[in-house]
C-alpha cells in the first residue's frame, strides 16, 4: 500500500501559487497532456465573464485518454473493467483493446455522417459501450451529451431539441434489480415528441430485450461497428466543447453545462495524483453512472487520462446481492481508491450497521474513500472511517465545476479531517462567504453564500449551451465578480470549508436564518437513525418550522414516538430553542434522484400543499405518495 503524502506547508504553497500565478501554474500542469498545437495564451480574459483556457491550443481528448497510453507502453494494461452483478458478467478491456473498439465505434458514427462539432446523444445503461460511445465522439471531435438511461421521453425530447444531435446512441434496455427497463420505446417516443429529428440511431441489442429498429434511421450496433472503418483522432481547439451535460433548470428548461477539451483534460489529469493520490496503473473506481458528472469525470475521463484502470459497475450498493457488494468489487479487482455518494454508504450502514459483510473480503490494497454528491453527515463519515480504517474524504464539487472545489488532497498534504467539512479549496479555487448584501461575512464560522472569485480554474464550465444570458443570470449576476455555487456554509478559523446546505434550504424561523444541514447532522448522530432529511414547512406564526424525516437502521423495533422525542431533545440541546425543532416522522425511505440527492424541495412543496412537477430524475415516483401519506398523518400535505 502506498503511504499517504504528508508534507506540511505543501498545500499552502500550491494553492497560493495557483491563485497568484495562474498562467504559470496551469501551463506547468498542461505539460502532462499531449498537444497537437501549443496554446498561444493560457488564460484568455478578453471577454469576461466568459473566460477561456489554453486559447490557440489544439489536442484530442480521446488520444490523451487511450492512444497515448498504447504508444507509451500501457497497451496490455487493463483500461476498463466491466462488473455487472445484475447480469452476472465481468469483462476486462486492455488499453489496446479499448482503442480498437472506440476507433470502430467512431468509424460507425462517421459512416452515418457525424463529424467534428456535431452533437451525439448517448442514452445508455452502465455497459462498456456507453464509455466507448463517449470516447468515440471525442475521437471525432464531436460533442457528446449523455442522458441518463431510462429518462422519461418528454425530458429526453427537451434535450434533443436543445442540442440538436445528428445521431443518438442507445441500447435496447437497462437492467435493474428485479426488472428490465426497455429503452428503445422511450427513445422512439422522445424522437416523436421532439421537433428536431436525428438522422441516425445506433442501437446496442442486449440479450434481455430485442429492440425494434426503424428502417432507414436505426442501425444495429454490432453490425454497424463490425463493418466500420476505424477512425483516427481529430484534433480540436482546446476551447471547443467536449460535451454537454444537462441539469434540471428551475424554469423547466434544462441547462446544458458545456465542458471544453483543453482545460478539462489538464484539470482532471491534475486531480488524479494530487487530490486522489492515485498513480498510473492503479485501479480506481467511481461508483456512479455515466449519466452524471461523476461518471463523466471519474469513470471515463480522469482515470483514463492518468493511465489508470477504471471500473464500470452495473449494480447497486445493496441488493446486488447484499450490502457487501462494494467490498466484493474492491477486493476482486484490487481497487486502491473509491469515489461514491454518501447516500450509498448510508444505505450500506442501514442494512449492515456492524459491517459484517466487510469481513468476508480482502481490502488490503484499498487505501482511500472519497464521498461527494451531497453533504456527508459526520455520523456516516466516522462510521466509514471506523469500518474501513482508511482515510475518508468528503469533498465538494458540482456538475458545473466538473472536478473538486474543496477536498483533502491526499497526494499533496493529508490534513486532519473534520467530519462535516470538505476541507480546503483546491488549485485555482478562491472561495469566499458572502452575506445577503453581497459583502464578505465578518468572522470565521459565520454562515453565508459560498461563492468562488472569477475566473474559475480550467475544467469548469465556460458557459451554457446556446444560453450565454442564462449563464450570466443564473451564476454570475447576484454576486458580481463571483460564481454563485448555490450552496451555503462557512469557513472556519483553520480555513476548512463547511458546505451545510443549498442556499434555498436555509429556512427562516421567526427571523433567524437556520441551516437544515446542521439539524440533519444532529439527527444523523442518533444511534437508531440510518438516514434523515429536514425541510422547512410553512407556519403562520414563525414563517417556517423545521420538520424532520427519519429512516431507521435495520432491526430497530423501538416505539417511533420515543425516537422522535429523543431527536427533538438532541436538536434543542445542540442547536438551541431558536431552531424550534419540534416535529419529526419516521418513514421507510426518502425520495431521491438516481444520483442519490434527496428531493427536499419536492418534499417541502408536498408538505405545504403546493403544486409540483414530478422530478425527471426521481429514482422511484411511488415514494412521493408514501411521503404525502406520512405528512398527512401529522396534519400536513392537504390539511384543512
Amino acid at each position: 500500500m502506498t503511504a499517504l503524502v504528508i508534507k506540511p506547508g505543501a498545500y499552502a504553497a500550491m494553492h497560493a501559487r495557483s491563485l497568484e500565478r495562474p498562467d504559470d501554474f496551469w501551463a506547468e500542469q498542461a505539460a502532462a497532456i499531449d498537444w497537437e498545437k501549443r496554446w498561444t495564451e493560457v488564460l484568455d480574459s478578453s471577454r469576461p465573464p466568459f473566460f477561456r483556457w489554453f486559447k490557440g491550443g489544439e489536442l484530442n481528448t480521446c488520444w490523451n485518454a487511450i492512444d497515448r497510453h498504447v504508444a507509451g507502453g500501457r497497451g496490455d494494461q487493463a483500461a476498463l473493467i466491466y462488473d455487472s452483478p445484475v447480469t452476472s458478467t465481468i469483462r476486462s478491456y486492455t488499453y489496446k483493446e479499448l482503442r480498437g473498439h472506440v476507433s470502430q465505434v467512431a468509424g460507425a458514427l462517421k459512416a452515418v455522417g457525424v463529424t467534428r462539432g456535431d452533437r451525439v446523444i448517448v442514452y445508455m445503461p452502465m455497459i462498456p459501450e456507453a464509455v466507448m460511445a463517449m470516447l468515440a465522439c471525442a475521437r471525432l471531435g464531436a460533442v457528446h451529451s449523455v442522458v441518463f438511461g431510462g429518462f422519461a421521453p418528454p425530458e429526453l425530447a427537451s434535450r434533443i431539441d436543445d442540442c440538436k444531435p445528428k445521431a443518438i446512441v442507445t441500447a435496447s434496455c437497462g437492467v435493474e434489480p428485479g426488472r428490465i427497463v426497455a429503452y428503445k420505446p422511450m427513445l422512439d417516443e422522445a424522437i416523436a415528441l421532439a421537433h428536431h429529428k436525428p438522422i441516425a440511431c445506433l442501437v446496442k441489442q442486449r440479450p434481455m430485450v430485442a429492440a425494434t429498429l426503424v428502417k432507414g434511421r436505426d442501425h444495429d450496433w454490432d453490425e454497424a461497428v463490425g463493418m466500420a472503418k476505424p477512425a483516427d483522432c481529430v484534433p480540436v481547439a482546446a476551447t471547443d466543447p467536449l460535451y454537454i451535460l444537462y441539469t434540471s433548470g428551475t424554469t423547466g428548461q434544462p441547462k446544458g453545462i458545456v465542458r471544453d477539451n483543453g482545460g478539462h483534460a489538464v484539470a482532471l489529469k491534475w486531480t488524479m495524483p494530487n487530490v486522489y493520490g492515485v498513480q498510473p496503473g492503479e485501479v480506481y473506481w467511481a461508483a456512479s453512472d455515466v449519466g452524471w458528472v461523476v461518471g463523466h469525470s471519474y469513470i471515463v475521463y480522469a482515470p483514463l487520462l492518468h493511465g489508470c484502470t477504471t471500473i464500470v459497475y452495473e449494480g447497486k450498493p445493496v441488493g446486488t446481492p447484499d450490502p457487501g457488494a462494494f467490498w466484493r468489487v474492491i477486493s476482486e479487482h484490487r481497487c486502491s481508491t473509491m469515489f461514491t455518494a454518501p447516500t450509498a454508504f448510508r444505505a450500506i450502514k442501514r442494512e449492515d450497521p456492524e459491517a459484517k459483510h466487510l469481513k468476508r473480503y480482502d481490502m488490503q490494497r484499498f487505501r482511500a474513500l472519497f464521498l461527494a454528491g451531497e453533504r456527508c453527515d459526520p455520523d456516516t463519515f466516522t462510521w466509514a472511517e471506523r469500518i474501513l480504517k482508511v482515510p475518508v474524504v468528503d469533498h465538494w464539487w458540482q456538475t458545473e465545476t466538473g472536478w473538486p472545489i474543496c477536498a483533502n488532497p491526499l497526494g499533496i498534504e493529508h490534513f486532519k479531517p473534520k467530519p462535516g467539512s470538505t476541507a480546503k479549496p483546491m488549485a485555482g479555487w478562491d472561495i469566499r462567504v458572502l452575506d445577503a448584501h453581497g459583502d464578505e461575512v465578518r468572522k470565521p464560522g459565520d454562515i453565508g453564500a459560498l461563492v468562488a472569485k472569477l475566473p474559475l480554474p480550467p475544467g469548469t464550465f465556460p458557459t451554457l449551451w446556446n444560453a450565454e444570458d442564462r449563464f450570466r443570470q443564473a451564476y454570475l449576476a447576484e454576486f458580481p465578480g463571483h460564481y454563485k455555487t448555490g450552496d451555503a456554509g462557512f469557513v472556519d478559523a483553520d480555513g476548512y470549508v463547511h458546505v451545510m446546505t443549498r442556499t434555498d434550504d436555509i429556512i427562516n424561523v421567526a427571523g433567524h436564518r437556520l441551516s437544515t444541514g446542521a439539524m440533519e447532522e444532529v439527527l444523523a448522530s442518533h444511534p437508531d437513525v440510518a438516514e434523515c432529511a429536514v425541510i422547512g414547512v410553512a407556519d403562520q406564526l414563525k414563517g417556517q418550522l423545521p420538520l424532520g424525516f427519519l429512516c431507521l437502521k435495520a432491526g430497530v423495533n423501538r416505539p417511533y414516538g420515543e425516537i422522535v422525542e429523543e431527536v427533538v431533545k438532541m436538536v434543542r440541546d445542540r442547536i438551541g430553542p431558536v431552531a424550534a425543532f419540534k416535529s419529526a416522522i419516521v418513514v421507510k425511505r426518502l425520495p431521491k434522484t438516481r444520483s442519490g440527492k434527496i428531493l427536499r424541495g419536492t418534499m417541502q412543496k408536498i408538505a405545504d400543499s403546493e403544486s409540483y412537477k414530478m422530478p425527471a430524475t426521481i429514482d422511484d415516483p411511488a415514494i412521493l405518495g408514501e411521503i404525502k401519506e406520512s405528512l398527512q398523518s401529522i396534519g400536513y400535505a392537504g390539511k384543512a
